[in-house]
């Protein structure tokens, strides 16, 4: 029996009550009618349950989905742009693009050509070594965290205790792991083969790298000024839908059923505030070095296909850490709080992201860090979901100073959507640490400068090539 994952509608709206008591919305007497009829709460972790529901309940999930889309909500989450900008009293001004002055040291010898100018007066994009150890980082922390996606946080560390290696410090192995505490926590199954110590052999393919690489494609293709709509052609062209997972597949979905963007975003999308939009952040952030405004707006013309609100807002808060770090004169400090100001004050993931940074400032030891965010969040958000997984990035940079052995581990150690968090972890330190020889080589020396991807004409490229081609989209005329 074929149960494809995340689109199920029965299994939808588990997700979507879930979502709604999140968001405002007040949906006890749906819940109950969806209960008395028999209805099963969404699989905890898997995308979809086990048994297949008769049609008389898969009808009434879709029937309950459009009833939960009409219930009115009592926050002020926007997702508008112009609504989200209201909402942020210090957004930051917009860097025009323009002609350099004839004292332009960028080595243009001031000609007419478009450059990202950053707050502290540089104007270039960093040098494309930087971009190398960016993309390194990004491939780094998605392997990391790759064989111990989905387990709960006390199984990672477990797994990382029987081999000595916590605090993490290295890649996991199942080297002297107790065949006990490998039957009770298997490594997930898919990444096992290829992301342990033992196993690597180049970054294999993850939607992770499939996602910066698209965007990378999407800028090549239509330059910054691409609209959502260039991005859904993109991936009806070039993306499999076998390769999306939640908001993402719904969105696919949907636009396979002739709903447009943006609201391939809200039908019957439960996942639209979960963490697909903020890993597709990156190349925003790259590609607008000095220019966090411009590349939160960016970032937010891509997330408005598969998300809404605070999961619009971690994509747009991601890309304009990005873009500061980018400069090359910030510390990691500095760039979330150039992040903050992107998102509105009091939406939860700022509130969310405010209580990890001080949570982080306040503890010598990280795991204390960790258990606090869990006790706040895993009671009530799914593991994938964007605020505890921004909340966790943040707290993870924060705690580490931005040292990138620091910050990846940190973020996979901190458990939920690990190879998502420790991909962007990595991106920002790996952007920071600012060449790839600062990275340690017990992390990029298995990497054989080689990435796996179903995206086509990138299979096998190396991480140099791509800092090469994102290098030259920053400073594209």
């Amino acid at each position: 029996m074929l149960r494809l994952t995340w689109v199920q509608p029965e299994d939808l709206l588990g997700h979507e009550l879930r979502q709604a008591r999140q968001d405002g919305r007040e949906p006890a007497a749906i819940a109950a009618r969806w209960r008395s009829a028999g209805g099963a709460d969404a699989p905890d972790r898997a995308g979809a349950s086990e048994g297949r529901a008769s049609r008389y309940l898969r009808q009434l999930a879709e029937d309950l989905l459009d009833e939960l889309a009409d219930l009115p909500s009592r926050l002020n989450e926007p997702t508008d742009l112009e609504a989200i900008k209201a909402l942020c009293p210090e957004w930051p001004s917009t860097q025009r693009r323009g002609r350099c002055g004839p004292s332009c040291d960028c080595g243009c010898a001031g000609a007419d050509r478009a450059v990202p100018r950053a707050p502290d007066g540089a104007h270039s994009a960093p040098h494309p070594r930087a971009y190398h150890a960016a993309w390194l980082g990004r491939a780094v922390g998605c392997l990391l965290g790759k064989p111990v996606e989905k387990l709960p946080l006390h199984a990672i560390r477990e797994l990382a205790r029987a081999t000595g290696n916590w605090p993490l410090n290295h890649y996991f192995t199942a080297r002297g792991v107790p065949a006990g505490l490998l039957s009770a926590h298997p490594w997930n199954r898919r990444s096992a083969p290829t992301s342990l110590a033992e196993n690597i052999d180049g970054m294999p393919e993850d939607d992770d790298l499939n996602y910066p690489l698209l965007n990378l494609l999407l800028l090549r293709r239509r330059t910054r000024d691409f609209t959502t709509s260039d991005v859904a052609a993109l991936w009806l062209d070039e993306l499999p839908a076998g390769r999306t997972f939640t908001a993402e597949r719904v969105a696919y979905r949907n636009l396979l059923t002739g709903i447009e963007p943006p609201h391939t975003a809200r039908h019957r999308n439960p996942f639209r505030e979960w963490i697909g939009a903020l890993i597709r952040a990156d190349a925003h952030g790259w590609t607008n070095p000095g220019d966090p405004a411009a590349a939160a707006e960016q970032a937010h013309r891509d997330a408005t296909l598969t998300h809404t609100a605070n999961g619009v807002y971690a994509a747009m808060f991601t890309a304009a850490v990005i873009a500061t770090a980018a400069t090359g004169g910030h510390d990691v400090h500095a760039c979330l709080r150039t992040g903050r100001t992107v998102i509105p004050p009091h939406s939860r993931l700022a509130r969310a992201v405010d209580h990890a940074i001080r949570l982080a400032g306040e503890h010598d030891d990280f795991d204390t860090v960790v258990d606090a965010l869990h006790a706040t969040h895993s009671p009530t958000h799914h593991w994938v979901h964007a605020i505890p997984n921004t909340a966790l990035i943040a707290a993870a940079l924060t705690h580490a100073d931005g040292d990138f052995t620091g910050s990846v581990c940190r973020a996979v150690s901190g458990g939920w959507d690990t190879d998502s968090n420790g991909a962007t972890a990595g991106s920002v330190a790996g952007l920071l640490a600012g060449d790839p020889d600062a990275l340690p080589d017990r992390w990029t020396t298995p990497l054989k400068n080689r990435l796996a991807t179903s995206v086509a004409g990138f299979d096998g490229t190396g991480f140099d090539t791509l800092a090469h081609l994102t290098h030259l989209e920053a400073t594209r005329s």
